[in-house]
Parts: structure tokens; sequence; C-alpha cells
């Protein structure tokens, strides 16, 4: 594909949608024919249409950073804060990680078709499950483009057809991504509808998109937590979501303190805008007085601010005073409230009342206290002496992830391709009937 080639299909990416409500269903049609299609369509063809997007990508690399720039530009005019701005932007590095996660989500083994648990039953007849595709799945998100091709790769791979609704931020940016994705389609022989993004910026889209459960079969929300709100609340089709990363870490009595140290410091600072990060710290009474002046000064190397509760400021008197919704809070940034605990059972009553579901870990060297928090906190991933930061597909051996999910049904933790399938029983005879 040149890129004279690329540019062309960017411009005719765009229509005049006089008719969101139209346009939507159209989108929605498309996506429900394609599927049906896509039941039949082998793992060859799935990856070959995902290397030819890489392809393309490369190919037309000037000019999704050219619109990358322009959508910069606007955003920087309409007063985008740096956060954000980082988020929107493309450079090289960026585009070459795109392209390098459509080559390793086309190397993933394909779960489509899998059947296990085959078992026989008295009558003769063999029962078992099928690895089936969930259909249609909207996804809606902010900022990043690189979410337009990472969404696309995961639901083609697993089968299925996707509506992606980007951010009007990146609309420029998200209209060249797809032009690759639909000569990556065209070019393995697959339905246009197979991978669609949604080309109008018009807010009623979303609401659209979240209430066609003829067309589409579940909803994944990726963006701040206002969004996420609003698609849970309006949504008549199933959400797959999580609304916030309100992390602990527990450092039991039994810990090694060098061990804790290292997991608590990452768990805060490796990254401070993601939802695995960890936000409150709680400690044991026993080892606070050794263990808090560590932290403290390794905190502060990376300026990181620090709450805590009043025998947390009884050891560590500079600090702010925590208050109640220090304790609920997903601050994404460099601050971290602490609170001294009585043992294990203070510590998961915390998290019961005030964790998020997300991910939470314990360091300790007591396995019976180790194997009590793994079953009994409530939580999508639940660790023992590892940082929080590993909540994470690519860590989790799933390749790559669409999101996290703290809901329990019907995908909880990260969900990779398999959290993108569903299972249908299957059964295998030879003439029997039942009598």
């Amino acid at each position: 594909m040149t890129a004279q080639a690329s540019r062309s299909d960017l411009d005719t990416a765009t229509p005049d949608i006089a008719d969101v409500d139209t346009y939507m269903q159209r989108l929605g049609l498309a996506a429900r024919e394609a599927a049906t299609r896509m039941r039949r369509v082998d793992t060859a063809a799935k990856n070959a249409a995902l290397l030819a997007m890489a392809e393309h990508l490369e190919d037309a690399r000037q000019d999704v950073l050219a619109a990358n720039a322009r959508d910069l530009a606007r955003g920087r005019e309409s007063g985008l804060d740096a956060a954000l701005l980082d988020r929107l932007a493309l450079d090289d590095a960026r585009l070459d990680a795109m392209i390098e996660g459509l080559s390793q989500v086309a190397a993933l083994p394909d779960p489509v078709g899998e059947i296990d648990g085959l078992r026989s039953r008295p009558s003769g007849i063999q029962v078992g499950q099928m690895r089936v595709p969930l259909g249609v799945i909207g996804i809606i998100y902010e900022s990043r483009p690189n979410v337009t091709m990472e969404a696309a790769s995961l639901c083609l791979k697993s089968g299925n057809a996707a509506i992606l609704r980007g951010g009007s931020e990146a609309r420029e940016s998200n209209a060249a991504i797809a032009a690759c994705i639909r000569a990556g389609l065209a070019r393995a022989g697959l339905p246009e509808g197979a991978v669609q993004v949604v080309a109008t910026t018009d807010r009623a889209a979303v609401g659209r998109l979240i209430s066609m459960p003829e067309y589409v079969d579940v909803i994944i929300p990726r963006g701040g937590k206002s969004l996420i709100e609003r698609i849970t609340r309006e949504a008549r089709v199933p959400v797959i979501k999580h609304l916030d990363g309100v992390c602990h870490v527990y450092v039991d009595a039994s810990a090694d303190l060098d061990k804790a140290l290292a997991i608590a410091v990452n768990a805060k600072t490796h990254r401070y805008g993601t939802c695995n990060t960890m936000e409150t710290l709680l400690i044991d009474e026993p080892v606070a007085q050794t263990l808090l002046p560590r932290l403290a000064g390794a905190y502060a190397e990376h300026h990181v601010e620090l709450r805590g509760c009043a025998r947390t400021r009884a050891i560590l008197v500079d600090i702010i005073e925590a208050t109640e919704a220090d304790w609920h809070a997903e601050y994404l940034a460099p601050v971290l409230s602490i609170r001294v605990v009585d043992g294990i059972d203070d510590a998961m009553a915390h998290i019961e009342r005030y964790g998020s579901r997300h991910t939470d870990a314990i360091v300790t060297e007591s396995y019976g206290l180790a194997r009590r928090f793994l079953a009994e906190v409530d939580s999508s991933s639940v660790m023992v002496n590892a940082s929080t930061r590993f909540a994470d597909g690519f860590e989790y051996g799933l390749g790559a992830e669409i999101g996290i999910s703290t809901d329990r049904l019907h995908a909880r933790g990260p969900v990779g391709l398999e959290g993108l399938t569903t299972r249908k029983y299957v059964v295998l005879g030879d003439g029997q009937v039942r009598r």
C-alpha cells in the first residue's frame, strides 16, 4: 500500500453522517453479518489479516503520524492537559509497538473451536464444551489511538466482529489507522464489517451503540470513571468493565522487610496512572516502626506524597493526615495513603470496605496467612509476595488484553483472547436416542 493510497482511504473514512441513528444501525447490521461469517474463518485467514494490517500500518506510517500531529495540535488549542496529550500522542516507537503487537497476536494460539471436558455418558454420547466467539463486541475508549489497532487485533483473532468508538480528540489518528485495518481485512478476504471504526464524533453514537442488543453482544468501555459509569448505567447490552483500581499491599508481621520494601515501592512508583498501581499500603503494627521510615525515604526519592492514619503519623510525623476519602481514592498520581493495622483480619476488613475488587497483595513468610489471603480477599487478582503491577494480560501470559474486569460474570481479571470467547455444549453421538 502506498502512502497515496492510504491517504485516499482516509479521505473516504469520514462520511457525511446526517442521521446518527441510521448510521449506527447500518454499522450494527454489517457487524452482525460479519460475525456470522467469522464463525467459519480459519486461523490462517485471521493471522493473514493481522499481518496484512501490520504491513499497511508500516506503509502508512507518515500518514498516521501526520494525522496524529493534527489531533495533537487541535488538542493543545482546546486545552487538553499534558497527561491526555501524552496518551494521545503517537511516534515511531509507539507505531513500532503497534506493528509488533499485531505480529504477537497473530502468533498466539487461537482459542476458537477448542473442545475440552469431553466425557462419555452411560447413553453412549460424548459431551464436551467448545470455545466460540462472543459475536459482536462494541468497544468505547478515550485518547489512546493505539487502542484502535489493539482492540481490532484481539477481537479479530478471537473470531468476533468489532465496532470501535474512539474519542473525538483522536478522530484523525483513528481514521488513519482504520484505513489500515480495512486494507488488511480486504487483502485476507475477510468482511469489512469484521472491524468498523465509528466515523462520527457525535456523542449520540455512543448512546446508540450501547442500546442495540439486536446487533451488539457485549460492550467494553476503556477510559475514565465517568465514561464507564455512564456506559454501565445506560447500556442495554452486557458490559465488561472495572470502575476503579483501588489496589492494596498488606505487609504482614512475618514479612521479609527487604522484600516488602521492594514490592511496596514498585507497586506505587513503577507507573502512577495505571489501574493496577497500589493506592493504599497496609502495614502490620509489629513491623511499622522499622519499615515505615525506610519506606518514607524510598518514596521521598520518587517525590511521592504520603498520607497516613494516626498511628502512621506517630512514626512519620511530617506526613499529611489521611481522611476517609483517601481510603477510597484512586489517585493515579504520586500520592499514597498508609494505614497501620492489627493483623490480617484488620487488613482484610479494610480491603473489603474500601477496595475496588481489582488487585490486592500480601507480603508474608507465613504459608497459612498467604492461603487465607488468597481465599478470602474478593478481588479479580490476589497476589502473594509480588507487586500489584503484574496484574496485566501480557504479564499473565495472555499475550495481550482488552481490559480488566472486576465483574464476576463473564470474565474476571485481565481479559485476553479467551475472555472474548464463550463456551457452548457439544454432543457427539452415533445414532443414540433417549429412552
